[in-house]
């Protein structure tokens, strides 16, 4: 941010990342595919970038197209260093998740999942684990009014702690808990990351909406400047204190912040490391990215020939230097930003160094983080 400099230590490890994903750029290795499996959702949140609903337009893929998926990749690729991400809509809503957790397992994929908690039962649980199962992040995004605003479903939270409840004692599973922060659960975090100490949660993830789906409908549901800043001073100061790891997700280069709220310097894998399957067969990078980005569809393209051959736009961001990104003096580390923030024209629909711009004043950062009795 203008005003704000990154400091020695920051710009080495910076330039450090750069080179690696120029390094990664060039090489591509494929580590993560995900599999929209689904876009049936039991609930309706207000914020869904994918605007799933229970009755979906689109039906759910057929288990064994996608594991002809996985026997094109394992052709090129070993498939234990390939990790499988199961999401949706919500992928527990199929009813033959299982036999699709054993397919992937069986082939000799790792493999998780992103749920919202609800189907997330004992016995389902425990299925899952005997299909495989070995990474799970559940979605709470604040206490229970907080969380019902947003989820829009009477037992969400209910089922969701139940669910963090399982996970977060089974030493068998590496997991974390989710949160889109938005002013209605803000000022509440302090007390969302102490119920989630409580609990024994070790892993929590926290991050903002961007404006795609149901989520673009509502501007309410966008932090202001401050909140965004406010939001990073507090995940700095919860790093600090140790009682629970916390990192933001990967919504763009956050400047001064980086190094400080996550573990890793920002760079967007998307199309260099990470790839999707989407419920209708179309081949993309990242599932939050906007559609005319997709690069073929597994049911007319071999999917490894796509990933190797295609892509471009994704491992070369010349692109977009353009419009906010054409002069700006981070450009050597952002690039343009994450991919999914980039609508169908490829403008940016959001910058948050620049949002963050707007917060920078003479007033200490601690004067705007949420509201906390510690």
């Amino acid at each position: 941010m203008k005003g704000e400099k990154l400091g020695i230590r920051r710009t080495v490890a910076l330039e450090a990342s750069r080179l690696l994903n120029k390094s990664l750029r060039k090489e591509h290795p494929l580590r993560q595919l995900f599999w929209e499996s689904t876009v049936r959702c039991n609930i309706h949140c207000r914020h869904c970038g994918s605007d799933c609903r229970q009755a979906a337009l689109t039906p759910d893929m057929p288990r064994e197209d996608f594991f002809r998926v996985l026997d094109n990749i394992a052709q090129k690729r070993n498939p234990g260093e390939v990790f499988v991400i199961l999401g949706g809509g919500e992928p527990l809503i199929r009813e033959d998740i299982v036999e699709c957790a054993q397919g992937i397992s069986s082939r000799g994929f790792p493999w998780g999942m992103v749920t919202n908690g609800l189907l997330l039962t004992p016995e389902m649980l425990r299925k899952l684990k005997h299909a495989g199962l070995c990474s799970i992040t559940i979605s709470l995004d604040g206490l229970e009014e907080q969380h019902t605003w947003l989820r829009r479903h009477p037992d969400c939270f209910r089922m969701a702690s139940q669910a963090i409840d399982m996970i977060a004692h089974d030493p068998s599973l590496v997991y974390d808990v989710m949160t889109c922060v938005h002013p209605h659960n803000y000022n509440t975090l302090p007390q969302l990351r102490d119920y989630l100490i409580g609990k024994g949660v070790t892993d929590w993830r926290l991050t903002t909406i961007f404006p795609v789906g149901r989520g673009a409908q509502d501007k309410d549901l966008q932090l202001t400047a401050e909140q965004l800043r406010g939001l990073l001073d507090f995940i700095r100061q919860t790093r600090k204190e140790g009682n629970i790891h916390t990192s933001y997700g990967c919504e763009g280069f956050l400047g001064p912040y980086e190094g400080d709220v996550r573990d890793w310097m920002f760079r967007c894998t998307a199309g260099i490391t990470v790839a999707s399957v989407l419920v209708d067969g179309s081949i993309s990078a990242c599932t939050s990215i906007r559609h005319n980005y997709q690069q073929g569809n597994i049911y007319t393209d071999n999917f490894m020939q796509v990933w190797e051959q295609r892509f471009l736009p994704h491992r070369n961001h010349n692109w977009m230097k353009t419009d906010l990104c054409k002069d700006c003096q981070y450009w050597r580390y952002c690039e343009g930003g994450g991919m999914h923030l980039r609508d169908n024209n490829g403008k940016l629909l959001l910058c948050n160094l620049k949002k963050m711009e707007e917060a920078h004043t003479s007033l200490p950062p601690s004067n705007e983080t949420p509201n906390s009795n510690r």
